[in-house]
């Protein structure tokens, strides 16, 4: 039996210097926005076996290596099974005239003073609802990203209030998984929890929601009445357009309210879309199936578009870019791009390395202000090394649990800090399980809308502010105290 030795600090640090190197050359050197095509797949590989090849150095197996990888994996599972059947749900809402009825309804509705605002308040709403920003985004989020390219309006501030509303709600929705996760690895309760993230979240929403506000009435959008009018036509001219094709969404949000697990609702749903695409869009199916059996043109274009991809042709160029989906295989980059991240984090947890990492710091923390920000630099770090949410999220809650409790602070602290630096970062990681999701759902790479994102930006610069100021940082009482060690 060989002896393992724990890592220290510059070996774990090295593969993520590896990593950080390979991906400025391909972002800022050689592919640009294309590096999520293939090249940051493989740097994310390569580092994964630069920290491989340390493990074994210090005494680590192969198989050992290779079952943390696996355990990793697994855990995404759920994530790659999701993206699938958005990529199936987006394929048949699109055949059906679903998302092309919300870019018809909403351009009537939205104007482009108001358009950021309420983008981002309808995401909020609907995720609240749901408990899910991934739900959120690949519902009506696809919609608001037609509605605002028809108005004028750059993709990455569109994606940046969308992301900045669905991820308000999915932190304070009691359904969402994360706001369940984060009370339960620091050691509160639920609503205790949500009570008191409300502190920073609130403040944090009100500031982005001024900030889109303010952006929409000095913001140049460029659209035209004539130009909204042409698009609505275009529209027309290939789906019969009824407020009943919205039954389709109001059913799947019911189905999650209904605490109904997300991959059956989505599944429901995709095939919601394809029943919908039958009844309101026989000519549609038929067009773009080339079959003139109705029952052969209805599945063949109904399977299409849920696997491969689909394009309705109109005479307006800006419609035909809106009204086109790439189904399942559409969403196959993004799997991809998860796999190797997960590959990538499984070997820097399962050999200690990230750990390594987060104990260096826990030193440097003397006051209460900087361990909140110790503990917000870790979840920013496993976001970005472990490539996923929940890890930066479990990992930084187990490490720093009894930190808080010795230091005499309340488990709502930690849950609160927790949500406030690791559930909203992750969405503005390019290699993170949800910033590849959302960059692959809206078709907006992540370097596009990171920096509008200001609800994901501005709460653990929230966090921090509530931690060194020290503003309502909760202690724990004596009888607290009492009740957490027995």
């Amino acid at each position: 039996m060989s002896t393992i030795k724990k890592p220290s600090l510059i070996q774990s640090f090295l593969p993520i210097i590896v990593l950080v190197g390979l991906l400025i050359v391909n972002v800022l050197l050689v592919y640009g926005d294309d590096a999520l095509g293939g090249a940051n797949q493989l740097a994310l590989l390569f580092s994964g076996a630069v920290a491989a090849v340390i493990a074994v150095m210090n005494g680590y197996s192969w198989k050992e290596i290779l079952r943390g990888i696996t355990s990793s994996i697994t855990s995404a599972l759920p994530a790659l099974i999701i993206l699938l059947l958005i990529g199936a749900l987006a394929g048949t809402w699109m055949l059906s005239g679903v998302v092309p009825a919300m870019i018809y309804y909403g351009l009537d509705i939205l104007n482009p003073t108001i358009f950021l605002f309420a983008s981002c308040l309808i995401c909020s709403i609907v995720s609240i609802a749901t408990g899910s920003s991934w739900t959120t985004v690949a519902t009506v989020g696809i919609a608001l990203v037609g509605i605002g390219d028809v108005l004028g309006f750059e993709k990455g501030i569109i994606a940046g209030a969308i992301i900045s509303g669905a991820y308000f709600g999915d932190k304070m929705s009691p359904l969402s998984d994360t706001t369940n996760l984060a009370p339960a690895m620091a050691g509160t309760d639920l609503i205790t929890h949500i009570k008191y993230m409300a502190l920073t979240t609130i403040p944090s929403i009100v500031i982005t929601l001024i900030i889109f506000l303010v952006i929409g009435f000095f913001y140049d959008a460029g659209g035209e009445v004539g130009q909204v009018e042409a698009l609505q036509a275009a529209i027309e001219s290939k789906f019969n357009i009824t407020p009943w094709l919205f039954l389709v969404p109001v059913a799947v949000i019911v189905l999650i309210v209904k605490k109904i697990p997300a991959i059956p609702a989505l599944f429901i749903g995709s095939l919601l879309g394809g029943v919908f695409a039958v009844i309101f869009q026989p000519d549609l199916l038929i067009s773009l199936s080339g079959e003139t059996n109705f029952l052969t043109a209805s599945y063949k274009a109904v399977v299409d578009a849920m696997t491969t991809d689909i394009a309705i042709v109109t005479d307006n160029e800006l419609v035909n870019e809106l009204l086109s989906s790439g189904g399942m295989a559409g969403m196959l980059n993004t799997i991809f791009l998860i796999i190797c991240a997960m590959i990538f984090g499984g070997v820097m947890e399962k050999t200690g390395m990230l750990k390594r990492i987060t104990q260096s710091i826990i030193g440097l923390a003397k006051t209460t202000g900087s361990l909140i920000a110790t503990t917000t630099a870790s979840c920013i770090t496993f976001n970005i090394t472990a490539s996923d949410q929940y890890l930066a999220i479990v990992v930084p809650g187990r490490m720093f649990a009894e930190e808080y409790k010795e230091r005499g602070l309340h488990p709502k602290v930690l849950s609160r800090t927790l949500e406030d630096s690791g559930t909203v970062t992750s969405a503005l990681i390019p290699w993170n399980t949800c910033g590849a999701y959302h960059a692959g759902v809206l078709g907006i790479a992540t370097g596009e809308y990171a920096m509008y994102c200001f609800f994901n930006l501005i709460s653990p610069i929230m966090t921090l502010v509530f931690g060194f100021v020290g503003i309502k940082i909760a202690k724990l009482t004596q009888k607290e105290s009492e009740n957490i060690e027995e």
